[in-house]
């Protein structure tokens, strides 16, 4: 007798393969998940045996990063030992008498301590040029021939000062660079040193004191063709673009002075692949000079600096000071507008004025009783105003929107100065009202921090370790930061040439 077969099942059988079907296929993924899973951490596992067998080094003991302040952030190992401190010298708290845990604690707290290695100071070949193009324009003569510099112990060609000094940063350099070499000099914190090796070097100084050049040269006499100033351009370019030094980079590793706007009138369009220490770029093309490439010094102040100052803001009675010259050229017509607005103000001192009849002096006792100072484009974007006024611990208003200013890419003037849009400074009543929205308490915080930058822009010579980052040190600095792009442009210069053959 034939077993029938209910309808039922006819229709659960295939749904029972079905559920047989999809279970099967899960269990085996998961398996081949599993297995993928093991192989991954098995490789993984394998790779770092590998690694840590062949270099157990591989990672550094220290990593030292040099922020815009040096200040290194050092981050230790903590795994290892530094070679200096084995378990012979470190002491053990739990050997240690109460009497000695005060000591135990102080010497662990010495043993961790970290002293921040010194900055390597920028490394400076100086071309040992004939006296013309440098001391000899103060009128300094060697001794004896083939000498071509003084003897900065005891000898240090003095300076003419007056309006030459405020363009005087080749000066300064210089001097910095010949005391480098001595064994007087004992500062264990130098920005640069000279070195006798090119192939040592970061940089190559061409000391030609072109400011000076122009400043006391550049008139051409009845005897003359041409100035002076523009004979020893001439020489100049002349000189360094035949040195082998100058075809191995190109000169893009070459640093060269042309602080004054009009010194290098025509020698910069010849060197042009070099670093120029400018006060500003107001007469220079883009191609010529520009902020990337170049660097800006500060002026060196005229007014003497206000040592052990005192003052505050209820003993400085004018709100807003300048004394200057007030009919400029270019965009300097800022000045004369600000005059017609601004003379009229009983708490407001502006004034022409000049270096006769004492006006330096006048300017400095001004700006010492004076709240705020101005400092507005003339001629150029910049003036020696703005260093007299830092000098002077007087809080800068610039006005002048084309101004670049000395190491901003480390130093934020927005804390010691007040920048003004020249549209906005000729609106009336827009510049004394946001000069008398300033009260005591953000004044005194602006001119506090005005006192600690002071020494940023004051060139000196000689210097010494207690100077701290002193302008002339602040400028090699500056001129450290750009020494990896100019590496780079130097290698890039070098692809179609071979200058190991020069």
């Amino acid at each position: 007798m034939k077993k029938s077969v209910s309808p039922v099942s006819c229709f659960r059988l295939p749904e029972m393969v079905e559920r047989s079907n999809t279970r099967y296929h899960r269990m085996f993924i998961t398996r081949i998940s599993m297995i993928f899973l093991l192989i991954s951490i098995l490789s993984v596992l394998s790779w770092f045996l590998i690694l840590s067998s062949t270099n157990p080094n591989r990672v550094l003991d220290h990593i030292s990063v040099s922020g815009p302040t040096d200040s290194p952030l050092i981050i230790i190992k903590n795994s290892e030992k530094s070679p200096q401190q084995n378990d012979a010298e470190l002491p053990n708290p739990k050997n240690s008498g109460g009497a000695k845990t005060e000591e135990v604690k102080e010497t662990l707290q010495c043993n961790q301590k970290v002293s921040p290695p010194s900055p390597m100071p920028l490394k400076v070949y100086m071309y040992d040029m004939s006296p013309e193009f440098h001391f000899g324009l103060l009128g300094w003569k060697p001794e004896r021939k083939g000498v071509v510099w003084p003897d900065v112990r005891v000898n240090v060609p003095h300076h003419p000062g007056g309006l030459n000094l405020q363009h005087s940063v080749e000066y300064w350099l210089t001097l910095d660079l010949l005391f480098s070499e001595l064994p007087e000099d004992s500062r264990t914190s130098r920005a640069a040193i000279r070195v006798k090796n090119y192939t040592e070097a970061d940089v190559v100084f061409v000391p030609f004191f072109s400011s000076l050049s122009y400043n006391r040269f550049s008139k051409v006499t009845q005897k003359q063709k041409q100035s002076r100033d523009r004979e020893l351009q001439d020489k100049l370019v002349k000189f360094v673009t035949a040195q082998k030094e100058w075809k191995i980079s190109g000169g893009k590793d070459h640093v060269i002075m042309a602080h004054h706007p009009n010194s290098m009138s025509t020698a910069r369009h010849k060197l042009y692949p070099a670093m120029f220490v400018v006060a500003d770029f107001g007469r220079y093309s883009p191609r010529v000079a520009n902020v990337d490439k170049d660097i800006v010094a500060p002026y060196k102040h005229l007014v003497s600096s206000y040592a052990n100052d005192t003052s505050g803001f209820d003993s400085r009675p004018v709100l807003l000071y300048f004394q200057g010259a007030i009919y400029r050229k270019a965009g300097g017509f800022v000045r004369q507008e600000l005059y017609y607005l601004l003379k009229e103000e009983k708490d407001v001192y502006f004034s022409f004025g000049s270096v006769q009849n004492h006006g330096i002096s006048k300017a400095g006792v001004g700006m010492r009783s004076s709240k705020f100072c101005l400092n507005i484009a003339g001629d150029t974007p910049s003036s020696n105003r703005l260093f007299d006024a830092i000098a002077s611990h007087c809080i800068p208003v610039i006005i002048s929107d084309d101004i670049e200013l000395p190491y901003e890419d480390v130093l934020n003037y927005n804390e010691f100065c007040i920048f003004v849009r020249a549209s906005d400074a000729l609106k009336k009543g827009f510049l004394l009202g946001l000069v008398r929205s300033i009260g005591r308490e953000e004044w005194n915080k602006m001119w506090g921090r005005l006192k600690e930058v002071e020494r940023y822009f004051d060139l000196r010579f000689p210097a010494k370790d207690d100077d701290g980052d002193h302008g002339v040190q602040m400028i090699w600095k500056a001129v450290a930061r750009k020494a990896p792009l100019v590496k780079m442009k130097v290698h890039r210069f070098q692809r179609f040439t071979r200058p190991f053959l020069i």
